[in-house]
C-alpha cells in the first residue's frame, strides 16, 4: 500500500497532524514508539489550553485516546518502533522502522520532536520532577513563594526562564560553567539589574543534594577552587536540547544542532514531499501548544499539495 502521508512521531504535533489528516481523508500512517510526548512525565501541566491542570500521563492519554478515535479506514497507527531512515525514489518515499519493514507514501510529516540534554551532577537523574524541572512554562508556578531557585544554563533559554521565574520565587540564581554568558548581551544586562537575580559564570554543579525532594545544590567555582552549597527548593535546567531527526540526515537540511530547517508558513523542508512540525524542527518556542499548531499547519499543506499532484 502507497500511504498519502506517513506521520513520524507521536507527539502533539504529529497527534494533532495525525486527527485531522483522518478528518480530511487522507489515508495515513501514523508510526511512533509512544504517543503522547515528553511532557507525559511532567507531575503537573498547567498551560494546556482549555485545562487549567493536569498530569501529563493524563494529557497524553486523552490525546492517545483522540487520536485511536480516528483509527480505521483513514488512519493506522503502529506503536512501539522507530523509525531508521528515509529514503526516496522518484516520488514515492519508503519509510524504513527498526525491525526492517519498509511503508511506502506520497509524503512524510516529521514529528519526533526532542530530548532535552540532561544534567549529568550526581543526583540530577534522582530528583528530576522531584525538584529538577526542564520545563519553566510548566512548572514555574509551582514554586511560587519558594525562597530560592536555580537556573543552570546562561544561554537565551536560561535567561529567559529565570526572568519569568522572578514571578515566583524570591531569589533566582543563574549558572553557567562557560566564563561567559551565551545569552544576548541585551538580555544580560536587563536581567542583571533585577536585584532578585544572582548569575554565576565559570562555575560547575558538583551535585544536586535533597531526601525526597531537592534542598541544595554544590558548585565550585572554576576560577577561584571554591566549594559552595546554596539552598534551593527548584533547579530548572537549560542546557539544550537534542532533535530526534538522526534518521532523516542527508535527506533535509539541518542546522548544527541537528534541527530540520523549515518554512514556517507550512512547515516544508528542503525536500519536496517532506514536511516536519514541533520540537524536531528550527522553530525558537518549544510548546506543546506550538507544537499542536504545527502539526495542523502542516498537514492543511500536504492535503493541498496532494490535491495538486
Amino acid at each position: 500500500m502507497i500511504y498519502d502521508v506517513i506521520i513520524v512521531g507521536g507527539g502533539p504535533a504529529g497527534i494533532s497532524a495525525g486527527i485531522y489528516s483522518a478528518r480530511k481523508h487522507l489515508k495515513t500512517l501514523f508510526l511512533a514508539f509512544e504517543i503522547g510526548g515528553q511532557s507525559t512525565v511532567s507531575p503537573t501541566i498547567e498551560n494546556w489550553i482549555g485545562l487549567p491542570t493536569i498530569s501529563g500521563a493524563e494529557l497524553g492519554q486523552k490525546l492517545k485516546a483522540h487520536l485511536e478515535s480516528y483509527k480505521g479506514e483513514w488512519l493506522d497507527i503502529k506503536e512501539r518502533m522507530k523509525v531508521t531512515e528515509i529514503k526516496k525514489d522518484g516520488e514515492i518515499f519508503f519509510v524504513i522502522d527498526d525491525k526492517g519493514i519498509t511503508y511506502q507514501s506520497q509524503t512524510v510529516l516529521i514529528t519526533t520532536g526532542s530530548r532535552r540534554r540532561k544534567l549529568s551532577a550526581p543526583g540530577s537523574e534522582q530528583f528530576e520532577h522531584k525538584g529538577i524541572s526542564y520545563c519553566a512554562s510548566c512548572d514555574a508556578p509551582l514554586y511560587s513563594g519558594s525562597d530560592t531557585v536555580a537556573v543552570i544554563g546562561g544561554g537565551n533559554a536560561g535567561f529567559g526562564t529565570a526572568s519569568q521565574l522572578t514571578a515566583y520565587a524570591k531569589k533566582v540564581y543563574i549558572i553557567e560553567q562557560m566564563p561567559n554568558f551565551r545569552a544576548e548581551t541585551i538580555t544580560v544586562e536587563k536581567l542583571l539589574k533585577n536585584p532578585q537575580v544572582t548569575a554565576l559564570s565559570n562555575t560547575e554543579i558538583l551535585e544536586i543534594k535533597g531526601e525526597k525532594f531537592v534542598s541544595s545544590l554544590v558548585y565550585k567555582d572554576l576560577q577561584m577552587g571554591k566549594i559552595t552549597e546554596l539552598p534551593v527548593q527548584g533547579v530548572f535546567v537549560e542546557i539544550g536540547n537534542i532533535p530526534e531527526t538522526a534518521f532523516a540526515k542527508g535527506l533535509v537540511e539541518m542546522n548544527p544542532m541537528g534541527g530540520i530547517i523549515i518554512d514556517p508558513r507550512q512547515q516544508t523542508t528542503s525536500q519536496k514531499g517532506i514536511w516536519a512540525a514541533g520540537d524536531c524542527t528550527d522553530i525558537l518556542y518549544h510548546q506543546n501548544n506550538i507544537s499542536a499548531g504545527d502539526g495542523v499547519v502542516a498537514i492543511e499543506d500536504i492535503y493541498n499539495y496532494l490535491l495538486k499532484k
